[in-house]
């Protein structure tokens, strides 16, 4: 069943659903008004939740992930501020600050089933070993699961994907327009790198032509404050506009 969330109806609804390969998520509000969902859980056991801030009614609805791969931390800090950051009008912001926390934990690319998760979606995917090792079958990890069951369910406008350590932003097969106004507003270069097999962000853009989702290589290390804030306020605005802009390929 396909779900169109915004209204608080939809919202509770996604709460009692399972996602695919993890348990039902949990939803509760803080004072601020975020709704902070329990998406499931890693190989390891450990949760993997979403932060919902903005206008929850609103179609424009945007996903971003902060951490994929466990050695390319840099994005938590974006996804974080963001979390924190006042909600943004009209525009219903998604924000999964950590989707490989096991990684994060040992400080390894792949999962604790040594999976580079951003080789185990359905587009285009093909069994690869080593570093690179994209599992038993697609979405074989419960960390891809449960990124693939909310794309399903949240049908974003804009996914925006935060890797390490290119220092640029990924012509990555979306709107060529948005992917540039992300790149002016934050100083990185525009350009196209492989479209690898299995990648969340090729089976986002195949799946939903329509939206737009892309990789964006940040800078080796961690970023100062100032380059947090410049990249938040990037998310927001290239989110906010999304509609305007033409799909340029």
């Amino acid at each position: 069943m396909e779900l169109r969330l915004g209204s608080a109806i939809a919202l509770a609804l996604l709460a009692a659903l399972s996602v695919p390969g993890a348990g039902a998520g949990s939803l509760r509000p803080d004072p601020g008004g975020r709704r902070i969902v329990t998406l499931g859980r890693s190989v390891e056991g450990r949760p993997i939740t979403a932060v919902e801030i903005g206008d929850l009614d609103s179609r424009q609805r945007v996903l971003i992930v902060g951490c994929v791969h466990g050695n390319e931390t840099a994005g938590i800090a974006i996804a974080n501020r963001l979390a924190r950051a006042a909600p943004p009008r009209e525009l219903d912001l998604w924000i999964v600050s950590d989707v490989n926390p096991d990684g994060v934990a040992a400080g390894t690319r792949g999962n604790a089933d040594r999976v580079d998760l951003n080789r185990n979606f359905p587009w285009h995917w093909r069994a690869l070993n080593g570093l690179f090792y994209s599992g038993q079958h697609p979405l074989s990890e419960p960390e891809s699961r449960i990124a693939y069951g909310l794309i399903r369910r949240l049908d974003p406008t804009v996914s925006i994907w935060f890797h390490q350590h290119l220092d640029l932003v990924d012509e990555s097969g979306g709107s060529l327009a948005v992917e540039r106004r992300f790149a002016s507003l934050t100083g990185l270069r525009l350009a196209r790198l492989a479209h690898e097999p299995g990648s969340a962000v090729g089976w986002t853009n195949h799946r939903d032509p329509s939206g737009t989702a892309f990789v964006v290589e940040l800078p080796a290390g961690q970023l100062s404050v100032g380059a947090v804030a410049r990249f938040a306020h990037a998310v927001v605005s290239v989110s906010a506009n999304a509609g305007q802009n033409a799909r340029e390929r």
